[in-house]
């Protein structure tokens, strides 16, 4: 006969089973301590949407992109926020590593209100500050249309300063330089204050052929984990989908997250939200992924291989399809 002792024991051990097997999936996602995604993370978590009966979502702040792609590849989180050109990078040297769209926007090309500049021509002896550093993609692909349009000598004429988007909007208020090409939040203040928006990023890819809007950044995770934690993972894109959605059309969703957008008038709070929304990926197709592929090939050619390193070009695996 079986023992008490032992039923209480076989009992325990179900429920212990029980509860390891309904446990949801944890997500760890390293975002930046000053992005944007904070913006959507803020009104996730007053939506109590950062655990669903699919997953608990568990948020790692990082210092800077850097020590992101660190966390991720040292296994300190799961998920990141990156661009597909890293992610190539990556699969090219082993990694598993995959991306799915995040956000379309992209940076844009800052000028004074009352600046003569009116034409790429018109930076001629110029000086260009440039967000981020000389391997910028924005800064590579604005190279690519000057070349194109027969103006590589302005380019190379021109005097570049590199640095972090907060100072050099600073530059431009001080004078210090005659354009900023910077990322998007930051044009947007500028374009607040009064300062020329003289070409998007969309108007430089538009200028080399590019007529679809390609996703800049996305989530970047392994694909061995996704596969592992398909459910958590589609179901947490759909509440950022989601949540994306309710910033641009509710207003009270739009206000919650105040404190983080940290606006000074009612001019710079919508164009924030405008340029925000804009961003959202509303396609994400074959037709996308092939301009991605053409946008990868300018940024090969024009860095001279140093931003795209080992890939010769982008693979399709580059591009989680959630149904793999």
């Amino acid at each position: 006969m079986i023992s008490y002792k032992k039923i209480i024991f076989i009992w325990v051990l179900c429920c212990c089973q029980a509860s390891f097997a309904s446990e949801k999936p944890l997500i760890r996602l390293g975002a930046l301590a000053f992005g944007t995604l904070n913006w959507e993370l803020a009104a996730m978590q007053q939506a109590q949407l950062i655990e669903t009966e699919h997953y608990r979502l568990q948020i790692a702040k990082m210092a800077n992109p850097q020590a992101g792609k660190i966390a991720l590849q040292s296994g300190a989180v799961d998920m990141i926020v990156a661009d597909w050109v890293w992610v190539s990078q990556q699969r090219a040297l082993g990694k598993d590593y995959t991306f799915f769209p995040y956000s379309n926007t992209t940076g844009a090309l800052v000028v004074a209100a009352d600046s003569g500049i009116n034409t790429l021509q018109d930076l001629r002896h110029k000086t260009l500050a440039i967000a981020g550093g000389e391997l910028d993609k924005n800064s590579l692909l604005l190279r690519a249309l000057m070349t194109k349009q027969g103006a590589a000598d302005v380019f190379a004429g021109m005097t570049k300063i590199y640095g972090a988007p907060p100072l050099l909007a600073q530059e431009m208020r001080r004078k210090r330089a005659d354009a900023l090409l910077t990322y998007w939040h930051y044009a947007a203040r500028l374009e607040a204050d009064g300062f020329r928006v003289l070409l998007t990023g969309h108007d430089i890819l538009q200028g080399l052929g590019i007529q679809v809007e390609v996703p800049s950044i996305g989530y970047v995770f392994s694909e061995h984990w996704a596969k592992q934690n398909k459910s958590a993972v589609q179901d947490f894109f759909a509440v950022s989908r989601q949540l994306k959605n309710d910033l641009c059309h509710k207003d009270a969703v739009w206000r919650g997250i105040a404190d983080l957008i940290q606006v000074k008038t009612i001019q710079e709070n919508q164009l924030l939200r405008r340029r925000y929304c804009a961003g959202r990926v509303l396609h994400w197709g074959d037709d996308e992924r092939q301009a991605a592929a053409a946008i990868y090939q300018y940024l090969k050619k024009v860095s001279h291989n140093r931003l795209t390193e080992h890939a010769e070009i982008l693979e399709s695996s580059v591009f989680w399809k959630p149904g793999q």
